[in-house]
């Protein structure tokens, strides 16, 4: 799904709400991405703590998520639809076959650059939807794209702490320190 066909601002006409959410989540970002810095596809597919996690599994995940919640911006609960057990997502959490820690990184640099356009070009971060019937979510709730994007924030911080410690856990590297 591409982003809305509107003209972007350039970074010195964005609003300090958006020029702060793209500040905070590009600094995020970065921080994930220094966990897997110098390894190996097979180092990058290591579970060294007793949960299932690893570290490109970790970065596929967080590119799902995002990509899902820009979709629902921008089409609503319907970007949440397909599997209503979640089942298929736990491969996000793995390196699978054939995957490559340069593609999927790749692929989290595809979606992250589809998000800053949205955050730059929508015409309101007041745009709401209504969030998806699910367990987790409080019935009849409207979420704007300012708290998806937050969210994203989050989303992003919580699981790049986590890759620090699987990183660090695997040689001793940490994001920052």
């Amino acid at each position: 799904m591409s982003t809305p066909d509107i003209e972007a601002p350039d970074d010195a006409q964005l609003s300090q709400e958006r020029a702060d959410l793209l500040d905070s989540l590009g600094k995020h970002r970065l921080l994930f991405r220094l966990t897997v810095r110098g390894l190996t596809d097979e180092q990058a597919g290591l579970r060294p703590t007793v949960s299932e996690l690893c570290l490109g599994g970790l970065i596929k995940h967080v590119a799902s998520t995002e990509r899902t919640w820009v979709d629902f911006i921008l089409q609503g609960p319907t970007a949440f639809e397909g599997d209503p057990d979640y089942s298929k997502r736990t491969a996000d959490f793995r390196m699978l076959p054939g995957d490559t820690l340069e593609r999927i990184l790749q692929h989290y640099d595809d979606v992250a650059a589809r998000t800053d356009a949205l955050m730059r070009s929508l015409p309101s971060l007041d745009q709401a939807q209504p969030l998806p019937s699910a367990p987790w979510f409080p019935p009849d709730t409207r979420w704007s794209a300012r708290r998806v994007f937050v969210h994203i924030v989050a989303e992003t911080a919580q699981h790049a702490g986590h890759a620090d410690i699987i990183r660090e856990t695997i040689d001793g590297a940490k994001s920052m320190g």
